[in-house]
């Protein structure tokens, strides 16, 4: 079976990405997307974000402690037991950086040696760039999140504690939640 560029691109940079402090933070992504998706599957209008790093990640956004608690360990679990796919998720920020790259591009591109006069003129055509690179992005994003930035495979990923704290935010009244997993891994 022949490899995508993306993949090609991973097998490169294997030397980089197994590094012990990358392979960590891509396995925690991971985690991070998959507890993501079965909130989300558990609480319907979910709005949460999440940080990855070599020692955890965290959860923003207004869940019960519990039910992050149950969502993680279920997310190792499931991964654990072969669903690597749950490290993937469409509101990731690899796919918004992907689209942003992407659609600036094509209008630079469209754009390139144009007078102003002349651009509004290539308007329509631009349209169409940044609009094939929308549509190229979505699933380019997700090739970088599988082979580039997450790991769906756990290994030997574990759980060493879950804290739920409150953060102020500057220019907000309300207090922000947030939920600091914290990870180990060799």
């Amino acid at each position: 079976m022949q490899q995508s560029m993306i993949e090609q691109f991973a097998d490169f940079a294997r030397p980089v990405l197994d590094l012990p402090v990358v392979r960590r933070t891509r396995r925690n992504h991971g985690l991070e997307h998959a507890t993501i998706h079965i909130l989300s599957d558990r609480m319907r209008n979910l709005r949460m974000a999440g940080r990855s790093t070599d020692s955890g990640f965290i959860l923003m956004g207004e869940a019960p402690t519990e039910m992050v608690e149950s969502a993680v360990n279920e997310a190792l679990r499931r991964m654990r037991g072969g669903e690597h796919h749950l490290a993937v998720h469409p509101n990731c920020g690899t796919n918004l950086v992907t689209t942003g790259l992407l659609t600036t591009s094509a209008a630079m591109l469209g754009f390139t040696g144009t007078s102003r006069r002349d651009a509004w003129n290539r308007m329509p055509a631009v349209m169409a760039l940044v609009m094939a690179a929308i549509l190229f992005s979505q699933p380019l994003g997700s090739s970088l999140q599988r082979h580039i930035t997450t790991d769906g495979d756990p290994q030997d990923l574990t759980i060493v504690s879950i804290r739920r704290e409150q953060i102020r935010l500057p220019f907000s009244s309300e207090p922000m939640t947030v939920h600091r997993v914290v990870t180990r891994s060799s």
